[in-house]
């Protein structure tokens, strides 16, 4: 059984379909693509910089109503929403990028698109961020929101601010902010501006440690879009930033202070960071940074190798659920958000694996072990999945291959630019003339991952079909460092 099972793995990581030549994917290209979407995600006024075109100026009064400046930042998905939580772990996944990929993006002339991807979250979570204890976590209402079809530059529904503080806390959200600004710090760690996002990022940890609750219980309209389950997690994640910041050693007795391994998985995604928590301190465990014979660090490493093993087909019953075709499956709703962070962790840690310094050269799971050669070809294996190796011969990002899906789920995209065709677009009005037409949709959203296929390797591209026609800026971030780790091993 065991043989067998290794055998499926090596099928899978060689990314060979049956009947077919060997796949080759343009892991440059769909970097390049993945990077222009979060231009197509932007609100605010658009830079002279900007490289897609079809899109406006959007939002410019985004907080006025209060008094406060909160213009900027990205729509979450394919609605004209801002939702901080989303918005923050996205900042953190794409600054991870280039912690751990900074060399490989610029040795793909990517590095400089990155930084601007991180830059336009960072300075808007910073404007967020009005006093100590004060953090706007979202603009807009979501009931309303969706009710609309209309482009980010036509918005005529409400742009209502919502904020967290001493008397209506979130920690899980100011916890997150505060990790995407320390590990943004560590990305523009040569520049002064690094100091900047550090003040905002210890600030943030301190409120969100002294003022304990969850976000959405403090903003209940957020409850049907983007409800926490706790934030525990979340205050380990940032004190494990910060200490990947400053490696002060305050921040890992700030984290024992939450100490809790938390479960095997079963994913890391906007509102699970423990898989996250444990990739951390497994790295520094591994290059030498933390002690090796630490029971506390030991407990975390125990919980994050036996996901990955679970991940890489390794752990026998208990392994990671895969579709027909070879795709992890995590979730019948975006599941693609779940694989993208999945891949992410296992090209890392190939990578610290291969670093010479390393204390961990394999793998050990239950059925045999994995080195990082093994472990990088059942990512590549999932990332080639992704653009086009797949039974429906697909790519899921939207704009990269012959073969994609036409009619996202998202508004901007769906309706003529306003470059094109100025006149607005009502609230019905977008649903009647552009939701319902069934020909693609007008712009192309280079770069987006859709939810992508369900678990027998089906999908529908219709833009009615929300929970698999989706994309999000959560689902493509964590593919920026691995599409730049595989363009730049060529």
């Amino acid at each position: 059984m065991a043989s067998l099972l290794m055998l499926v793995c090596l099928l899978r990581s060689l990314a060979i379909p049956l009947g077919q030549g060997r796949f080759v994917a343009d892991y440059g290209e769909a970097l390049d693509k993945s990077l222009l979407y979060f231009e197509a995600q932007r609100s605010g006024k658009l830079p002279t910089s900007q490289r897609v075109l079809w899109r406006g100026d959007s939002a410019l009064s985004d907080g006025h109503s209060v008094g406060v400046d909160l213009t900027g930042g990205y729509y979450d998905a394919g609605d004209n929403m801002k939702f901080g939580f989303p918005m923050a772990f996205t900042v953190t996944m794409l600054a991870w990028s280039v912690v751990e990929f900074g060399e490989e993006l610029k040795a793909t002339s990517q590095l400089d698109h990155a930084m601007n991807a991180i830059w336009w979250g960072t300075e808007y979570l910073m404007k967020a961020h009005i006093k100590d204890n004060v953090l706007y976590g979202q603009v807009g209402d979501g009931s309303s929101d969706h009710n609309c079809w209309q482009r980010p530059e036509d918005m005529t529904t409400p742009r209502t601010p919502y904020v967290i503080n001493e008397t209506n806390p979130g920690s899980d959200l100011a916890a997150e902010t505060a990790a995407a600004l320390a590990a943004a710090a560590i990305a523009f760690k040569d520049d002064p501006y690094h100091l900047k996002l550090l003040d905002h990022s210890q600030r943030l940890n301190q409120a969100a440690d002294r003022y304990q609750g969850k976000y959405s219980d403090s903003i209940p309209t957020v409850q049907n879009f983007y409800a926490s389950n706790g934030f525990n997690d979340e205050l380990q994640w940032a004190a494990m930033w910060l200490w990947e910041a400053t490696q002060a050693q305050g921040w890992l007795d700030h984290l024992q202070n939450w100490f809790d391994p938390g479960p095997v998985g079963p994913w890391l995604n906007w509102n699970e960071k423990f898989v996250g928590v444990q990739a951390l301190i497994v790295k520094g465990v591994m290059l030498g940074q933390l002690p090796d014979d630490d029971d506390l660090w030991e407990r975390y490493t125990e919980q994050f190798e036996s996901f990955l093993c679970q991940v890489v087909q390794l752990k026998s019953s208990t392994n990671q659920k895969m579709s027909p075709g070879g795709l992890l499956h995590f979730n019948a709703w975006d599941n693609l958000q779940y694989v993208t962070t999945t891949i992410f962790l296992l090209v890392a840690y190939s990578k610290w694996m291969d670093n010479p310094s390393s204390r961990t050269k394999s793998l050990e799971c239950k059925i045999d072990f994995a080195d990082s050669k093994q472990i990088l070809g059942f990512a590549r294996a999932q990332v080639d999945y992704i653009l086009g190796n797949n039974p429906l011969n697909m790519s899921y990002m939207v704009g990269y291959g012959s073969k994609y899906p036409m009619k996202c789920h998202h508004r901007g995209a769906s309706i003529v630019s306003v470059k094109k065709d100025p006149t607005p677009v009502s609230c019905q009005g977008g649903f009647d003339k552009w939701f319902n037409r069934n020909d693609p949709n007008p712009n192309v959203l280079d770069g987006a991952l859709v939810g992508g296929p369900d678990e027998n390797d089906q999908y529908s591209d219709a833009r009615a079909n929300f929970q698999l026609a989706e994309p999000s800026i959560y689902n493509t971030a964590p593919l920026v460092g691995v599409l730049a780790r595989l363009a730049s091993m060529k």
